[in-house]
């Protein structure tokens, strides 16, 4: 019996992990798709599902169903008992990972495809990968260290081949040009791969639930005050909006906190590399949204790029096991949370 019952939570761990990858590859479809409708029921000119209130929103409806399903009495307790340390790590990685990171990924899809969106922020996992070996002194292999290389050749690749419009606004680095939309991905990545280390570092003993309940609520006050800093109160005139909140009520509920619970529920009962092996995932199902959700195909630059991406997540995720298997080492819930890249918000 006990042996049926740790078979079913293993197999339904990996289900909430393949429904939560779909989710979140759904996300920038979905997201880009959302600003279309906005654009198209307009108020006096303005887009009332532009991203600041669909970031904004969405954040907020999130915070109610995880506070409804992690929000219990020993939850405050636990972030009384934090130390000034681990108040300083929830707080930068809210503010890039619960902040930074989604604004300039929803800059991002207003300015480039979803596909690039997603090819191209999948240079997070290599990043972090050099981060940890600089910072934490990580241990990894030849397979690990030459799949996050060949994962970073495929994101240039994406960038070097791609094909701009002559609309599209181009930012010069030295004798190589970049479109503006790319160039919000990397930093969005950038972003979420130091709050990824940072979680590595600090966050590890932190409650799963209280982590996100925090980033979530901490990164959406830090975004709203620095709109507010920047382009006044009236920027969230349409924030009140009937529509806005309707199609929010089902993002933030669907995408953003459904996709996390299932992701957090997975975590509990698969090993680290399943959960590596589910993420890598992510980029396909990103493909099919937006092909499906808006009728994007990729083009040969996204599958040159893609192509030589996977190859080098399959070279990553041998490597993981290989390690996993030979040194018994576990991850920390938080840095598993981070792993998938965007989620919507």
């Amino acid at each position: 019996m006990s042996q049926l019952l740790s078979f079913w939570r293993r197999i339904s761990g990996r289900v909430y992990l393949g429904i939560a990858v779909l989710l979140f590859g759904s996300a920038s479809a979905v997201t880009r798709r959302l600003m279309q409708v906005g654009a198209l029921h307009s108020i006096d000119g303005r887009n009332p599902l532009s991203f600041c209130n669909v970031l904004l929103v969405g954040n907020l409806c999130a915070l109610l169903v995880l506070c409804l399903v992690y929000g219990r009495p020993q939850l405050l307790t636990s972030f009384q008992r934090l130390s000034g340390r681990d108040y300083l790590a929830l707080l930068s990685v809210a503010l890039l990972a619960g902040a930074l990171a989604p604004s300039l990924f929803f800059i991002a899809l207003e300015q480039t495809n979803v596909n690039n969106v997603i090819l191209i922020g999948r240079i997070e996992p290599p990043l972090t990968l050099a981060l940890a070996v600089v910072f934490l002194k990580e241990r990894t292999n030849i397979w690990i260290v030459g799949g996050g290389a060949l994962a970073f050749v495929g994101v240039l690749l994406t960038i070097i081949l791609q094909a701009h419009g002559a609309e599209e606004v181009m930012v010069s680095m030295g004798r190589f040009e970049i479109g503006r939309g790319e160039l919000w991905t990397l930093m969005g990545a950038i972003a979420t791969a130091i709050a990824t280390v940072i979680s590595q570092i600090g966050l590890r003993q932190v409650p799963l639930g209280l982590f996100a309940i925090v980033r979530t609520a901490v990164g959406s006050a830090i975004f709203f005050l620095i709109v507010l800093q920047f382009f006044g109160v009236n920027h969230f005139a349409d924030i009140l909006t009937p529509s806005v909140w309707q199609w929010m009520l089902i993002y933030g509920a669907v995408i953003v906190a459904g996709g996390q619970l299932c992701w957090f529920q997975g975590l509990k009962t698969t090993s680290a590399a399943e959960v590596s092996l589910a993420s890598a995932f992510g980029p396909i199902a990103g493909f099919l949204a937006a092909y499906f959700i808006l009728g994007e195909p990729p083009t040969v630059a996204q599958w040159i790029g893609g192509l030589v991406l996977m190859a080098g997540i399959a070279l990553n995720q041998l490597g993981v096991s290989r390690q996993i298997a030979k040194q018994k080492t576990s991850v920390g819930l938080q840095e598993l949370d981070l792993e998938v890249g965007f989620k919507g918000i």
